[in-house]
């Protein structure tokens, strides 16, 4: 037994993951310090107790009149569904005689679960779906777990993983995606494929926007192979495969999405966006037709780029050094590593055109 611990404690992978749960819980403030959590794991409470899904006091600064009059948030449901399992434990908890006499409520019990539980765990699967995909793509161990405490330590990763917001387990789940899709395309595991395509899937439950995520793993894939200039017989044949095993896990995911939409709002085709753009009208009769997609495009293009108060790149200075390295490396990189640099700055540039224009 004392060896056999003494292996898994020399092994990179399991010191990685030992090292990404220990940031993930030093760095917790014991609740989950987001307001957009906060409401998500409301909505998460109402999923298996009477609670509403939008507190009273929320309304209508927050939430949508649905079905039934009911009023409903209007997030997607996948961080909710992840958050499901600490909230039902923290919520038991809460109620053991031991902490009769704890009054706290800022943190209360339950929020401090879901806070530890739910952000140790992201921050660990992040650290070793990252370690892996990075491994796949060539890079070797010491260089895979640079890359991977970079990520943890110096981007917005770290800041996520201190103020649960639903943008690092939408980072897992792409990187999943990634990954598995990518290995896929090396071995022909058509399970591999699946999971890579469940985590896109997923992505979609939580916000309907990462189906550029999903876009931009076909293209990725398409990439690599057009850069090891395979025939056009061959590109043919594997977007084929591709279709016949993703296609149909999307399809699930995509009707899933869409029910929980239904049956919140009725509707299968409609986002929240329509129903909130026409709610604030009749609040504000001065806001624009086209609210919420009324900023000049100039303005939220550059915005993300060059504003001091939400640039990316100060925000995430390693951005510019990994685009100059691209550009300064590229011929020798391999068709992998360089098809992936592509495909993350095209979804950069897709993600800022899609909300350059919404308010």
């Amino acid at each position: 037994m004392t060896n056999r611990f003494r292996r898994w404690f020399r092994d990179p992978v399991v010191l990685l993951g030992v090292v990404a749960g220990l940031i993930a819980f030093v760095v917790q403030s014991g609740d989950v310090d987001s307001v957009d959590t906060v409401r998500r794991l409301q909505t998460t409470h109402s999923f298996w107790t009477s609670a509403p899904p939008v507190l009273p006091n929320d309304y209508p600064e927050f939430g949508l009149r649905g079905r039934g009059g009911r009023v409903y948030a209007w997030y997607g449901i996948g961080q909710s569904l992840l958050m499901l399992p600490a909230d039902i434990v923290g919520t038991y908890l809460e109620r053991l005689p031991v902490f009769a006499d704890y009054n706290g409520n800022d943190p209360s019990v339950r929020n401090m679960v879901v806070g530890y539980f739910t952000n140790i765990l992201v921050n660990v699967l992040t650290a070793l779906v990252c370690l892996r995909f990075l491994l796949l793509l060539g890079f070797e161990m010491k260089q895979a777990v640079a890359g991977v405490l970079a990520l943890l330590l110096c981007t917005t990763h770290l800041h996520y993983t201190q103020n649960m917001m639903e943008n690092n387990y939408v980072m897992l789940l792409t990187l999943g995606g990634f990954r598995y899709q990518y290995e896929w395309l090396l071995t022909g595991n058509r399970r591999a494929l699946r999971i890579g395509s469940s985590a896109f899937g997923l992505n979609l439950l939580t916000r309907l926007t990462t189906g550029l995520d999903l876009i931009a793993a076909g293209v990725f894939l398409l990439a690599v192979v057009w850069f090891e200039r395979a025939s056009t017989q061959t590109l043919w044949q594997r977007f084929l495969s591709y279709c016949k095993i993703a296609a149909p896990v999307y399809v699930v995911f995509f009707f899933i999405e869409r029910y929980y939409s239904f049956y919140r709002f009725g509707s299968f085709t409609n986002t929240y966006v329509s129903l909130f753009a026409k709610e604030q009208r009749l609040a504000d009769p001065t806001l624009p037709a086209n609210f919420p997609w009324s900023t000049p495009f100039y303005k939220g293009f550059l915005g993300p780029l060059f504003q001091p108060e939400k640039s990316i790149f100060l925000f995430d200075p390693l951005l510019v050094l990994a685009i100059v390295l691209l550009a300064i490396l590229w011929k020798r990189l391999s068709a992998e590593v360089r098809a992936y640099g592509v495909t993350s700055v095209v979804l950069l540039v897709g993600y800022i055109c899609f909300y350059a224009r919404y308010t």
